[in-house]
């Protein structure tokens, strides 16, 4: 093999997962098909339960050094959905664009030794019981000095072999492709306008956002000076290699806004549309596929970066163990299994729950959105309907589906509880499991498992709660059953 896992696509999900490998001793490639850093960001919104799983990788803080932070998203003018009441102490949304974010992640990998090669397009993809082989086309735009295995030579075929693979290549995924997948769903939004621009009035709030039937507007900043602005015209729904002029973009926002806020030299505009889209399986022998690359949504809620995210937050500590036999307490192949079992659920929800979000947004007629307010300010205004609204939203009300027999609170999210030493995410770091419990140090552990005692007496001093990585729970039980999931760890190793 020339290396354990190959993950293509240097994106914000790839990097991740990439880094989450090397931390565990994984020998990972990224195969990246861009050559230099594109500008097209379209997601800033980062919400709590993905900087919870940054903060387990020790970059929370410096992601949102370089951010903002609201306590609502807005939706249909002047109503909001608040998060300052989330069980977590990133109980806000951090706006910061999502080229921040590979920066972050990229520096991450960078240190934790991740060969990134980049300029490599996916042509083949091959597997059989043992490993999987990727063909990719090298292109290094001219760079004599260009790191990749044909010597600076463009357009030469590369074989690179490894035990897994990730396709973390986006829409147009390139693994997917070759794995002959589907991808059913349609397109949610055409013709959205993209912009960066300057203004010349500085908006009063973080995110701007509106839509008015025929049209809809959304500005963020990008902290520079600089903001990006997503416009949608009913009115003109063009092709998206159609030119876009600044002209067409500041008469929507108006209409959608009430003021363009004087915007002036654009630097770049683009268009695109949105689709909803779900592959029907994220896994395919040792082939995984995350991000975009398995589902894509609409913008609304901001939730399609975040769920790429917290894919690669669930698969890379599976993967880890299936390459270096430590750290699995199912059986490698159940384990493995339990990516799409966890995360499809996810996607289809998330997809439902923003898809539903555009359709209310695009409501036509004034009568129509009038009646749209007063129905979602009504559920609003129910605690218990407000919290899993933010719940789900933010991602801190994600759970996974507990086993039968087991604690009803398996799968769901541990909180991150103070210890004796530090909090339950520095237990976590490093993809390591934790076993919370008053009495956690009484018991012998497994190799990857760590002892987290917290700071406060609980009132159930048996009581165990065996953390998984990524921050969910793996096992509920007592101190006299914890055996059982002990030498699960040890009939967990991986035959190949």
């Amino acid at each position: 093999m020339d290396t354990d896992v190959i993950v293509v696509g240097a994106g914000p999900t790839g990097l991740l997962l990439a880094g989450d490998l090397a931390e565990a001793g994984v020998r990972v490639t990224v195969l990246e098909r861009r050559t230099g850093e594109a500008n097209t960001t379209r997601a800033f919104a980062v919400h709590a339960r993905t900087m919870e799983q940054l903060r387990i990788r020790g970059v929370a803080d410096e992601l949102a050094a370089g951010g903002s932070t609201v306590r609502g998203v807005r939706v249909f003018g002047s109503m909001q959905i608040d998060l300052s009441s989330l069980p977590t102490r990133y109980n806000h949304l951090l706006v910061t664009p999502q080229y921040r974010m590979e920066g972050v992640l990229g520096r991450r990998a960078e240190r934790l030794g991740v060969r990134v090669v980049r300029g490599a397009e996916v042509t083949g993809l091959a597997q059989d019981g043992f490993g999987v082989s990727l063909t990719a086309r090298i292109r290094t735009d001219g760079d004599a000095n260009h790191p990749n295995d044909a010597n600076g030579a463009d357009g030469t075929a590369t074989t690179y072999r490894a035990r897994y693979v990730v396709g973390a290549d986006g829409v147009h995924s390139a693994v997917r492709r070759a794995l002959g997948l589907p991808f059913p769903g349609r397109s949610a939004v055409k013709s959205i306008m993209l912009a960066d621009v300057r203004l010349r009035e500085t908006p009063a709030d973080v995110l701007t956002v509106n839509a008015v039937g025929d049209a809809f507007a959304f500005i963020a900043p990008f902290g520079d000076g600089w903001y990006r602005v997503f416009a949608w015209n009913r009115r003109n729904q063009v092709d998206d290699s159609a030119p876009v002029e600044l002209a067409e973009v500041a008469e929507v926002t108006r209409r959608s806004l009430g003021t363009d806020y004087g915007m002036h030299d654009a630097r770049w505009l683009s268009r695109f549309h949105s689709d909803e889209r779900q592959v029907p399986d994220y896994r395919v022998g040792r082939v995984f596929l995350a991000g975009d690359a398995a589902h894509c949504h609409s913008p609304a809620g901001g939730q399609g970066m975040n769920t790429g995210l917290q894919d690669a937050a669930n698969l890379g500590w599976k993967l880890a163990a299936a390459v270096t036999g430590r750290g699995a307490h199912l059986p490698i192949e159940e384990l493995l299994d339990s990516y799409h079992a966890e995360r499809y659920p996810v996607g289809r929800q998330v997809l439902r729950s923003s898809g539903a979000l555009l359709r209310l947004a695009l409501t036509r007629t004034a009568p129509a959105r009038a009646l749209r307010g007063v129905a979602v300010g009504t559920l609003l205004r129910i605690p218990a309907v407000a919290r899993a609204v933010a719940g789900s939203i933010s991602g801190i009300g994600i759970r996974y589906a507990a086993p039968s027999g087991a604690d009803p609170r398996v799968g769901t999210r541990a909180p991150d509880v103070t210890l004796r030493d530090g909090d339950l995410s520095d237990a976590l770091h490093g993809g390591r499991y934790a076993l919370v419990g008053d009495r956690a140090a009484d018991v012998t552990l497994p190799e990857g498992v760590i002892a987290a005692v917290p700071a406060s007496p609980s009132s159930d001093a048996d009581r165990l709660v065996l953390v998984r990585p990524d921050g969910y729970m793996g096992w509920v039980g007592t101190l006299d059953r914890f055996a059982e999931v002990r030498d699960r760890f040890a009939a967990a190793h991986p035959v190949s």
